[in-house]
């Protein structure tokens, strides 16, 4: 059923923007703008939730643009509160796509530093959450992410967010 689906949207910053995924034909990067209207076409179709992947303007070897209060997912799920409430709105917690290596968490002489990389998923998560997030939903592979995050989301006062992992 249409309300068991969820449309999965890449949004970044801007305006009037849909840019195509080479590799994923079909499918856009898209502005918060642009989104919006996807997400209204997809509620209009019943579809119960939309998933955010951030895609940011700027990278550096910590991914902190992440947890940018203005960054394009928080920007697009503060949009989808307020334009369609109804919709599930879950988003991705990731480091891949935000730091300038490229892998899913934090660099420490040429290996992922696993308890580092803990602490910026949850200020990802909780910047997601403040944002109005329902769920958030980790998919890198650091070792304990989830106790990290139910513990960051339940100390900011973020108990009844949901966390979905699913890598």
């Amino acid at each position: 059923a249409p309300a068991q689906l969820v449309l999965p949207v890449f949004v970044r910053d801007g305006k009037k923007l849909r840019r195509p995924v080479g590799s994923m034909p079909g499918v856009n990067q898209t502005s918060v703008d642009e989104m919006l209207r996807d997400a209204d076409a997809a509620a209009r179709a019943g579809v119960g939730g939309i998933i955010l992947f951030g895609v940011p303007e700027t990278k550096d070897a910590t991914g902190s643009s992440a947890w940018d209060d203005k960054g394009a997912v928080q920007s697009g799920v503060r949009a989808l509160k307020k334009e369609i409430p109804e919709i599930v709105v879950i988003t991705d917690v990731c480091m891949c796509e935000y730091t300038d290596h490229g892998h899913c968490g934090v660099l420490k002489d040429g290996e992922v530093d696993n308890d580092a990389t803990l602490e910026l998923l949850s200020r990802a998560a909780l910047s997601h959450a403040g944002a109005g997030a329902d769920i958030v939903a980790p998919s890198d592979m650091m070792d304990g992410r989830v106790q990290a995050i139910r513990s960051a989301l339940d100390d900011g006062g973020f108990s009844s967010v949901s966390i979905l992992s699913y890598a």
